[in-house]
């Protein structure tokens, strides 16, 4: 029987799971937290699909000329296609498994608007699509896992791939329960890490996305792509531990962006684009909003009560919670803040990297959403990314034999206990902390050259002390031994931001602030002895 190794398990890294027990494969579910502890969870807004003959007018078509557009043309063509067609599938699939989308008199789904999109097409439940989707794929995968298909390992991390002549064999992974590292040998591995949240401190997904295993697996030969591109969300509200999402379906339902002026809200969004420029795509609405100052208001006062109880529930009770505001009476200040990657490990159409063996699904694969992702596909693809890479698992033959990696493993072990020595002024929290405020500074919503290049000045003088820093023993030895491969990874991404020299979607440079046709290319960024190599690949656009 065939044995799979996932490393992460939200909704991409369940689904794909699920779909391999479905076909007879053995799967080992790795993560540090429970499921209903992933980031997957937040996503509240809803799912994108085509169901034809529903009568909206909506076409499989028109959902393709979307994504690829919001996404600048960088969307593979035939990616884009895949996910696409199969998303009425897909949907059909989640309610066949119990999730409870919300409907209508009829007892028909919703759908509601979301920017960039062409006809109401996100399906939801109610402001919790997320949290419905992670409850009923951990009811499916407990099916299986009372069959023997899925077992789980909680409180394990990642901690490298075990990697010979271009092929992966397993994983070692580091046990938080006992403190130890161990090999896993398996058929294939799947990497379902999420983004790279981290990198920039307070954003509005979960800091167990890291890019840790991304920065790794960049260390180890594996190819990066398309860093450059970083959604901000224009609406986000301040808190003391993380900025807390608005989710678009505010502005779905009618909300309303404004700033003041001379006693008067301006409008500001509708002025500039019309009835429906508060529904224009993410990084348009980010960057008006930081040319305003960084902060402006959201009005949802003049919506209908029922509306808000129904259909934005959790945005009424977030504003509540963490800001005392009753969304019935008074606006919402809300600021743009980091809140998803395009960029991630390089992926094929069928999700395998540049390592035979290795795959990578959801929002740690750069594959669909190009420049910039339009709201309501990222859970679409993170369902049809593990399912694509299940279905190219089960159809291959393995031999299973693998080679020995016990020296790999006593090397690993004692740099670990090496790493407990060394002494310095600052502990390695510290510099993650530095590396957050670098990169918030640096890289965001509009650059420059010279800014660029003060952050790469500043990641370079982290990765030259972070071999000395002190050992941190008040945090999860995790936190100690990831910090090398994440500033690894911020230094690939501020790397591919200034070969970028246009503005396309997410990556806006103020030095070049026109769209350049020359281009419109996959970037590739490849890590070797320390080395980075970037490259333009127009191929990688058509693929994937």
């Amino acid at each position: 029987m065939k044995h799979v190794l996932i490393i992460g398990s939200g909704i991409s890294g369940m689904a794909c799971a699920v779909r391999c027990a479905s076909r007879g494969i053995q799967v080992t579910l790795v993560s540090p937290f429970p499921s209903e502890r992933s980031q997957s969870v937040m996503a509240a807004g809803g799912i994108n699909a085509v169901i034809p003959g529903d009568g909206s007018g909506d076409s499989v078509a028109s959902h393709i000329e979307d994504t690829r557009k919001g996404g600048c043309g960088l969307g593979g063509e035939k990616a884009v296609a895949g996910l696409c067609e199969h998303s009425g599938e897909i949907l059909r699939w989640l309610e066949t498994i119990g999730t409870v989308f919300s409907v209508d008199e009829t007892g028909r789904p919703q759908r509601r608007a979301f920017g960039g999109q062409s006809h109401k097409r996100t399906y939801y439940c109610g402001a919790s699509t997320g949290k419905q989707i992670v409850s009923a794929l951990v009811m499916e995968a407990r099916r299986y896992e009372a069959q023997g298909l899925i077992r789980r390992r909680l409180w394990c991390c990642f901690h490298s791939a075990l990697i010979r002549d271009g092929v992966c064999h397993g994983a070692m992974l580091f046990d938080e329960t006992h403190g130890g590292l161990e090999l896993v040998s398996v058929d294939a591995v799947v990497m379902a890490t999420g983004g790279q949240n981290a990198l920039f401190g307070k954003t509005t997904g979960s800091t167990q996305c890291d890019g840790y295993a991304a920065g790794k697996l960049f260390m180890q030969g594996a190819e990066l792509k398309n860093l450059e591109f970083i959604q901000y969300h224009p609406t986000t509200i301040e808190t003391a531990q993380k900025r807390m999402l608005i989710s678009e379906a505010a502005r779905g339902e009618g909300g309303r962006l404004f700033y003041r002026q001379d006693d008067r809200n301006v409008y500001f969004m509708e002025e500039k684009y019309g009835p429906n420029g508060n529904l224009m795509t993410r990084d348009v609405v980010s960057r008006e909003i930081d040319a305003l100052g960084g902060t402006v208001w959201l009005d949802l006062s003049f919506l209908d009560r029922k509306i808000i109880d129904d259909r934005l529930q959790e945005v009424r009770d977030l504003c509540a919670k963490y800001r005392r505001i009753d969304v019935t009476r008074e606006p919402i200040p809300v600021q743009p803040s980091v809140h998803f990657f395009m960029g991630g490990l390089a992926v094929h159409l069928n999700h395998e990297t540049n390592i035979r063996s290795l795959f990578a699904v959801g929002e740690c694969a750069s594959m669909y959403h190009g420049a910039n992702r339009l709201g309501g596909n990222s859970l679409l693809a993170a369902i049809y990314s593990g399912k694509v890479a299940a279905d190219e698992i089960a159809g291959r033959n393995e031999d299973g034999n693998h080679p020995d990696f016990s020296k790999e493993l006593e090397d690993e072990r004692k740099l670990l206990d090496r790493n407990k020595e060394t002494q310095s002024p600052f502990p390695v929290m510290y510099i993650r902390d530095m590396l957050a405020e670098t990169m918030q500074k640096h890289l965001g919503i509009v650059r420059s050259e010279e800014d660029l290049m003060l952050g790469l000045a500043d990641i370079d003088y982290y990765l030259s002390i972070a071999g000395r820093l002190r050992y941190d023993s008040s945090v999860m030895p995790y936190f100690n031994y990831s910090l090398m491969a994440i500033l690894t990874l911020a230094r690939a991404t501020v790397t591919c931001a200034l070969s970028r020299r246009e503005s396309r979607g997410a990556h806006y440079r103020s030095d070049y602030p026109q769209q350049d046709a020359a281009c419109q290319s996959a970037t590739i960024i490849a890590y070797d002895g320390g080395k980075y190599s970037v490259r333009l690949d127009k191929e990688r656009i058509y693929e994937g």
